[in-house]
Order: C-alpha cells, then structure tokens, then sequence
C-alpha cells in the first residue's frame, strides 16, 4: 500500500483542514495509507519521510525549521512526491528560498482579491494530468506568481484580469499548474484552492488534483524500479 503524508494548518482563511480531508479522502479512495498532522514536527524525521510516496503540503504563510525544509527536500530527491494547491504549497514558507526553489514558484500577488472570475487554459493536452480536459472558468483569486522557468507547464490563466498596476505591462500567461523534478522525485502544483469549493464549483480542479498527486507518487516506485539514485545530490553543499 502507497503511504502518503499531509500536513496542514499556517492561516486559516485558506481552510486547511477542509483542503486537507479532501485530498485524504481522495488518497484513500485511490488506495493510500494516509497521515494526516496539524503540525511541522512530523517533518523531524527525515528517514522516515523517505520511507512515503508523497507528501501534500496545506500550510499558508509559515516558518519552517531549517532541517525540516532539509529533510523534506532530501526526502523528494530521493524519490517521494511532493504536492499541494494554492497558498498551502506555493505561499507555505515566504521567507525560506529553498523550499520555493524545490515547489517551482511563489505567490506575490492577487490582484483584486478573491472572487475574480478567469479562465484556466489547459495548455499540455497529452499530459496525463489534464489529458481530456477543456479550459474552464474559476471565480476565485486570480495567483501572480514568480516562477522556476524549469517548471512543466500544464495551464496557464491571462492576467490581467482587472485594473491594477501590472496592467502597464504587456498581456501574459501566468502558469496556474505545473509539474517539475526534484532530483529522484516528481513535484506537482495546482495554483487554484482559495477556499474548499473551489473544487465544488470547478471540478475540472478536483480531478486535476487527483491526476497531480498520484503522478506525483508514482516517482518513488519509478525510482526504486530503475535503480536511481540519490548520491549526486546528497554530497552537494547544504543548503544554507
């Protein structure tokens, strides 16, 4: 059986414990044994991160210990997925640049606030994540990230979408999901998830999020399978 751990909690406007039953309960109808903490302390113990398929992060604007950013960035180098949505991955730890370089991006800005209404453009069509999908609406925060340019794009949503001072600026595509790797392990992101039902009144987001994590988990069963290892990556510098 796949294990998966997710932690959640840092502000609640973004409903981390809603956000996080959801994406358990899906795990577990796809088969996984999950963990499920209201803490960082559960990222102590680097070892055993390694022994997970993945790890979904549901923490808005916090502080990490440096050795648990450590051992969560050892433990997806070796091959253990690591994903999240919104503010609980891509705004989780404002003030540690690793942990931003290992998820791709970080939140700056949504102008307007929530309740924007755009539309999130699939752009990887044979993707397996958004295979067969269409472009759809949200109404919700529109995310203006700083982006990793190694990110995978799988869509992207047209700013701007109101007056604001980025609109001097020529018309862009902002990434609003994406995938990359981490050494051994597969990273998954879904810029969507302000609020729970998000993923009530945008299903397409559900079942992206679905598709996301367990791509996302596969790597550490394709790594085991084909003998990769971590060594290049362990014997470098640390961090910090």
């Amino acid at each position: 059986m796949k294990k998966a751990l997710i932690f959640q909690g840092g502000w609640d406007g973004h409903e981390p414990v809603l956000v996080s039953a959801r994406f358990a309960k899906i795990l577990k109808e796809e088969g996984f044994e999950v963990e499920l903490y209201d803490n960082l302390d559960c990222l102590a113990d680097g070892e055993k991160l390694k022994t997970l398929d993945l790890i979904v992060s549901c923490w808005t604007m916090g502080e990490i210990k440096r050795e648990y950013t450590e051992n969560v960035s050892h433990a997806v180098g070796s091959g253990v997925g690591l994903a999240g949505c919104h503010g609980g991955m891509c705004d989780s730890f404002r003030n540690d640049t690793e942990w931003q370089f290992m998820t791709g991006g970080q939140w700056v800005s949504h102008p307007g606030g929530d309740g924007i209404d755009y539309t999130v453009n699939i752009m990887a069509k044979s993707n397996p994540i958004v295979a067969g999908l269409q472009d759809f609406p949200v109404c919700s925060e529109h995310y203006y990230l700083h982006i990793d340019p190694a990110i995978e794009v799988l869509a992207t949503t047209r700013f701007p979408a109101i007056p604001y001072y980025n609109i001097s600026n020529k018309p862009l595509d902002m990434p609003v999901m994406w995938t990359k790797m981490w050494g051994n392990g597969r990273v998954f992101y879904n810029a969507l998830g302000h609020h729970d039902d998000v993923f009530e009144k945008s299903p397409n987001a559900e079942i992206i999020m679905r598709r996301g994590m367990l791509w996302a988990a596969e790597g550490k069963s394709y790594t085991i399978a084909n003998n990769l290892t971590t060594a290049p990556f362990e014997n470098t510098a640390k961090m910090y």
